[in-house]
């Protein structure tokens, strides 16, 4: 096959991986937001737990029963460096991006994402994984500027749900930016680090039990109680097909990260968002005020620049190692050419010995 073919068919391939987590990104959304907001069952802990243990039951039985995948029997000290970090922080956004629902919108919700660059960048500033730029941070401000307008225009705005979600949004950003050297995500890492490649399903059956034990403490501590006391009302066939929903987009997050960039999810997240608050309007008829759209357009122009900027960055980077390679290789050859000329003991040389 031609380049241009492989081309092609890897532009296929990362497309056909963004529309498949788009939809069940979009479609896990609008059904949490109904099961916990409107359906009498507004307990986002045991509902993020319920998503948790249900991933582990299908990991299990993938890895364990059925070995669709094998295990990398990691001990405890490499599941405790490894996959636990994830787990606490990814435990921590789920739980409370899910509390969030119940007192925001999902269009003010997907609004406030837009800080989420700013975040990665802030926090790689902190730990020296990324170099601060003025330019950068002017980008930033805007981006967090157009957030503030969208809260001045927020119709239903309640603190308890705003800090729920901006403390979730410092969460996911730790979880983004706790890197290596390479800058590789804490997911990338999992899946591709020192002779650790793992698949979605073996990332589920490692992740997933962590998260789980993580949000026990905040179980307890706050609905336990409430839940024996006042037991909701829920339909087991609906807990089913959430989970199942949770499930799916779990593997295509995986799926998504692995297959693709970060950078990808971070391009196709913004048209989701904006899928979002469109259906957030229809659906659950979310007041949207014209303040709202005017501080996102802030936000979606912040953003747009952060992301051409990170794609100059990375076409800059190629082209250096592309460049560096070319040195290379011109050095070697420009090298061996005395020793071919002298005799040298090289491969070939030794070989007419023989």
């Amino acid at each position: 096959m031609s380049k241009g073919g492989d081309v092609v068919g890897q532009i296929v391939k990362a497309y056909t991986f963004v529309v498949i987590w788009m939809g069940v990104s979009i479609s896990v959304i609008l059904f949490n937001k109904w099961l916990l907001a409107f359906s009498g069952f507004p307990f986002p802990i045991t509902l993020t737990m319920w998503h948790m243990s249900f991933c582990s039951a299908v990991g299990f039985v993938c890895v364990r029963v059925l070995g669709i995948t094998k295990s990398h029997n990691l001990s405890l000290r490499d599941y405790t460096q490894r996959v636990l970090p994830i787990g606490v922080l990814y435990a921590a956004s789920l739980w409370l991006s899910n509390s969030a629902y119940l007192y925001l919108s999902v269009s003010f919700i997907q609004m406030t994402k837009s800080l989420m660059p700013g975040l990665v960048y802030a926090c790689g500033v902190a730990w020296g994984t990324e170099q601060y730029e003025w330019s950068s941070a002017a980008n930033m401000a805007l981006i967090a500027f157009g957030v503030v307008v969208c809260a001045l225009g927020e119709a239903n705005l309640v603190m308890k749900g705003l800090v729920q979600q901006l403390v979730a949004l410092v969460f996911e950003a730790a979880r983004l930016t706790l890197v290596q050297a390479a800058r590789l995500t804490l997911v990338q890492i999992l899946m591709a680090a020192r002779g650790l490649a793992m698949n979605p399903l073996q990332s589920l059956y490692y992740v997933s039990p962590a998260c789980f034990l993580c949000l026990l403490v905040p179980f307890f501590a706050l609905e336990f109680r409430t839940i024996l006391t006042s037991p909701p009302t829920f339909y087991p066939s609906v807990l089913l097909a959430n989970a199942l929903a949770a499930f799916a987009l779990n593997l295509a997050v995986f799926l998504l990260i692995g297959k693709t960039s970060a950078l990808t999810m971070n391009i196709a997240g913004v048209i989701k968002d904006w899928m979002l608050i469109f259906f957030s309007f229809y659906v659950f008829h979310a007041p949207v005020t014209r303040l709202n759209l005017f501080g996102y357009a802030f936000c979606c122009t912040g953003v747009g620049v952060y992301n051409y900027q990170k794609l100059q960055l990375l076409k800059k980077k190629a082209l250096q190692k592309q460049k560096e390679a070319d040195s290379s290789g011109k050095a070697d050859m420009e090298g061996g050419r005395p020793l071919l000329a002298n005799g040298g003991s090289n491969g070939k040389t030794e070989g007419s010995r023989d």
